[in-house]
């Protein structure tokens, strides 16, 4: 693998190679009787993304399942600390977590991002990092009406009042994915059935036995 096609883009540094895995992810699927892949929950803030991800992520554990949640508030508070809310900070907010969740990937884990990544070009470039198969989309299609209802950190208030600038949803775009793999109206259905939704699709993508 060419150090472009690792990472999907040439590093500064000089004089680096990209070393293979000792063991490789076809053998940590074969321990661990299941596959690995992205779950990348998108949708505006308060439509139930890290709800829904972290009640997957509680029942793949349940059954055994070697997982991990990439929540966006705590990637925040470490990894892209140095971080704003700027479209360049998002785009770059995501790129890292794109880049981190083919690591886990790798790893042979199931790893669920809980995003709001608004921009569709830079979901497909964090698509564009793995394989096809093994990037599920997964849209939150709560309306602003109710994530607005939902919002227990008041946040669309002060966005509406202008105390948050480039607050997505109200002064800053989502653009709405064009072909997610899952569309969950996560404003209406209840969390058990939004559960059940996407462990079917797992089971279909046969990343994990029915």
């Amino acid at each position: 693998m060419s150090e472009a096609s690792a990472g999907g883009r040439l590093p500064k540094a000089k004089n680096i190679v990209w070393h293979q895995a000792s063991v490789n992810r076809q053998a940590l699927s074969q321990l661990r009787g299941h596959g690995s892949a992205i779950l990348w929950f998108t949708g505006l803030s308060g439509s139930g993304k890290s709800t829904l991800a972290n009640a997957v992520n509680v029942a793949l554990f349940k059954r055994g399942f070697a997982t991990y949640v990439l929540d966006g508030d705590n990637v925040r508070h470490g990894l892209c600390s140095d971080l704003g809310f700027s479209d360049s900070d998002r785009e770059e907010n995501i790129r890292r977590i794109g880049e981190v969740a083919k690591l886990f990937l790798d790893a042979g884990v199931i790893v669920l991002t809980a995003f709001v990544s608004p921009f569709r070009a830079d979901r497909e470039k964090a698509r564009s990092l793995v394989e096809k198969r093994d990037f599920v989309e997964i849209y939150c299609s709560a309306d602003l009406n109710i994530c607005e209802k939902r919002d227990t950190k008041g946040l669309y208030l002060k966005a509406r009042a202008g105390e948050i600038k480039e607050f997505t949803g109200i002064s800053s775009p989502y653009e709405v994915p064009d072909n997610p793999q899952l569309v969950i109206d996560t404003g209406k259905e209840h969390l058990d059935d939004c559960v059940d939704t996407v462990i079917a699709k797992l089971i279909e993508l046969n990343v994990i036995p029915g």
